[in-house]
């Protein structure tokens, strides 16, 4: 990956209005800022996000194996979260997830940019999650990690990766085929905690995470 160019094309936008549908979608099944969100209801979440992060971290390690630079260039060695999800389950008295989604396999960078983008972009709502659950009686005993595991950091870790997907395009990286894969991951995402949504006494608050830019 190369510096960033401000003539590139503004693919952060364009992934934001392009996955806009998909996002809304993954926030409503999950819907983690409820007021009622229950102690259960929080370990079947997690559950289904420690298999999904088990899945998609496959593929990106299949990646980052082919595309060694680029991989290096944005830490991917960094981003990893699935044993967080798998924590955080345990400190709730849950075990954690063995089967996980059949995600398509990723051909290149361009692909896993944008399967990063969901990922890495959760981090930023994570930190809202983070503080309602705090305020929770049933959860204020428990200490998540998984959906702000970059603290002080979160701001950094995302600019680092607005910068290398912006590194990609303006290098001759394809923009579509990056907001594709974001489509495709969040869609996915949705679709294998759908369980959740209709997991006994679930709300729907509709408060919403900061949008990913």
């Amino acid at each position: 990956m190369t510096s960033g160019d401000t003539r590139a094309p503004d693919v952060l936008r364009m992934l934001r209005l392009g996955t806009a549908d998909e996002h809304g979608t993954v926030e409503r099944v999950l819907d983690l800022l409820d007021p009622a969100l229950s102690r259960p209801r929080l370990a079947a979440v997690l559950e289904r996000m420690h298999g999904f992060w088990l899945a998609a971290e496959a593929g990106l390690d299949d990646w980052a194996a082919r595309f060694c630079d680029d991989a290096h260039a944005l830490g991917w060695s960094r981003r990893r979260r699935a044993h967080l999800f798998a924590a955080d389950l345990g400190a709730l008295g849950g075990r954690p997830q063995v089967a996980v989604p059949d995600l398509a396999g990723l051909s290149g960078t361009d692909e896993a940019l944008g399967r990063l983008y969901v990922l890495e972009g959760s981090t930023l709502g994570g930190v809202l999650i983070d503080r309602h659950l705090a305020g929770l009686p049933e959860l204020s005993d428990v200490r998540v990690r998984a959906f702000s595991p970059y603290g002080s950091e979160t701001g950094a870790m995302w600019h680092a990766y607005r910068t290398a997907v912006r590194a990609r395009v303006a290098a001759g990286g394809d923009a579509g085929t990056i907001v594709g894969a974001a489509r495709a991951t969040f869609a996915a995402l949705a679709a294998w905690c759908l369980p959740v949504a209709e997991y006994a006494g679930s709300g729907t608050s509709g408060q919403r995470s900061p949008r990913q830019a």
